[in-house]
């Protein structure tokens, strides 16, 4: 255990330089650390939201409105299966999660089972106990329904995120239908509330010019029309403007590849771009509909119905509206990122003031640098020289672990900080298992050569067991726990692997260096 190869001497003061290296960019501004150059270490460790202030959102995924939109499209599915064979029905609409119909001749019920059933291999058809035929999604398919819409939704807010410039944002998975946003140094949450309340589903359709705006007031509308709202400050005082359009879709917001703000004529616009199946779809509408009106709906609201002059070929369009500089950049950026699939709601919202996240740093810092102090003092009154050398693997550690996180782009919380003041104590563990078995080896009458290497040879067991059972615990911290918690675990991982190298790997070294150029006749310990 004395003897080190000139390998292991390099790769044991390589490895604690790096870590010195690696640590020096936190000790620099944010800007001074982006401005170094790429070959040079200049990540620093990111601080989470409740260090450095912030926005803390918790949404739900409405899975319950994706299941019913399905429903709804359903409905017109199964009255076009039945009407192409003929077969007789009554009272079709939707009951819950349901489709829900009353054939007229109960005897055609298999075969109009077998219709319905060639829709989807996702659907079962039964009959309930008035006798109606009920058509419903089976619970596997619904199953995987919520699991595809709760991971698509998780992207696209990623997606909306990355799209507002945020650094380091934490977007987590919580539960079978929510959704933790972490925000750190958000100034503006209720811009990033209005961005991820948005479900952004937009579409082209034409305006029913047929159907008179007060018979859609008292309900008379078409099956294949309906009522919607647009709502432009500019005109009718900022009333909502009743316009009914077609259900029908001309052209889909998802065939959009691009979104941009810009300006026409002075005035904030969005510039859109499909790709190659909207672009053609596109041209179809405004060419076959020149002199009419055609309807841009955004999420059951009506930006604009402006009339077509001319067809537009090429593939690109102007959204112009009632826009400010920042909600067309808004509109962009939605329109980029993509639609939700399904609406979110903000059930719990916590915002955590630049000053409260200072406040915790200090705090954080002071605590641990008290821990450190009282550890360092403690195991230099104890083992004296031994001491020192313990002392100095454990400032060597701590900057090891702030480097392992600057490299790892991990997040330090507050209970991260809690994680490296539990570190600092753990760290001098392993050399209190070896500065005790070599006592005992002394004691016994053993050369100061033969106790340091049967201290440090015997003592490796216990090291190991005690370091092995803290990274199982720590384990299971980061997979069953979520936010902080992780945050947690996380550091005392990181702390208990860089322990080991610099309690074992950097103290030894020191001790053989130091025992062979004095070579004592007693250890000082």
């Amino acid at each position: 255990m004395l003897r080190f190869e000139p390998w292991k001497i390099i790769l044991v003061l390589g490895v604690t330089l790096l870590g010195l290296i690696y640590a020096v960019p936190n000790l620099l501004s944010r800007e001074t650390a982006d401005s170094l150059p790429e070959w040079l270490p200049h990540r620093q460790v990111n601080l989470g939201l409740d260090l450095q202030g912030g926005s803390h959102l918790l949404l739900e995924v409405n899975l319950q409105a994706v299941i019913t939109e399905y429903v709804e499209s359903l409905i017109d599915d199964v009255r076009a299966a039945l009407r192409a064979e003929n077969v007789g029905y009554t009272g079709i609409g939707r009951r819950e999660s349901a489709v829900i119909l009353k054939l007229r001749d109960p005897a055609v019920f298999e075969q109009a089972r077998k219709l319905i059933e060639e829709i989807s291999d996702e659907i079962e058809v039964a009959i309930d106990a008035e006798g109606n035929t009920v058509v419903a999604l089976s619970d596997d398919a619904i199953g995987r329904r919520q699991q595809s819409v709760v991971n698509q939704s998780i992207e696209i807010v990623r997606r909306r995120i990355d799209e507002t410039g945020t650094r380091e944002p934490s977007i987590q998975r919580q539960g079978e239908n929510r959704i933790l946003v972490q925000l750190p140094g958000v100034d503006d949450p209720e811009r990033i509330k209005r961005i991820l309340g948005k479900t952004a589903k937009m579409n082209f359709r034409m305006v029913d010019e047929t159907t008179p705006i007060e018979d859609a007031l008292r309900g008379r509308i078409p099956p294949g029309s309906e009522l919607l709202y647009e709502i432009d400050p500019r005109i009718n005082n900022g009333e909502p403007i009743p316009v009914v359009v077609r259900k029908r879709i001309g052209v889909s917001g998802d065939s959009l590849t691009d979104a941009q703000p810009t300006f026409q004529d002075g005035q904030p616009v969005v510039s859109l771009r499909f790709d190659s199946v909207g672009a053609r779809k596109f041209a179809e509408l405004t060419t076959d509909n020149v002199g009419r009106r055609f309807a841009i709906v955004l999420d059951s609201e009506v930006i604009s119905a402006p009339v077509v002059r001319e067809p537009i070929p090429g593939g690109s369009a102007i959204i112009s509206g009632n826009f400010t500089v920042q909600s067309a950049n808004d509109l962009a950026l939605l329109l980029r990122a993509g639609a939700l699939p399904a609406p979110l709601n903000v059930i719990e919202e916590r915002t955590v003031g630049p000053s409260l996240g200072a406040d915790s740093i200090r705090a954080g810092t002071s605590a641990s640098v008290i821990a450190m102090l009282l550890v360092a003092g403690y195991m230099l009154l104890l083992y004296g020289l031994f001491g020192v050398v313990a002392d100095i693997a454990l400032v060597v550690n701590v900057i090891m672990i702030i480097s392992a996180m600057s490299v790892l782009g991990a997040t330090l919380t507050l209970p991260g900080i809690a994680g490296i003041a539990l570190t600092i104590g753990n760290a001098v563990d392993a050399n209190v298992l070896i500065y005790e078995r070599i006592r005992e080896e002394v004691r016994i009458g053993r050369s100061p050569f033969s106790a340091l290497d049967i201290g440090f040879q015997q003592a490796m067991r216990a090291i190991i067991d005690s370091n092995v059972t803290s990274l199982i615990a720590a384990a299971l911290l980061y997979q069953f726990g979520s936010g902080s918690i992780r945050g947690f675990a996380v550091t005392l991982v990181i702390g208990l692997l860089t322990s080991m190298f610099t309690s074992v790997m950097l103290s030894r070294l020191i001790i053989v260096i130091w025992i062979k150029r004095v070579r004592p006749k007693q250890l000082p310990v």
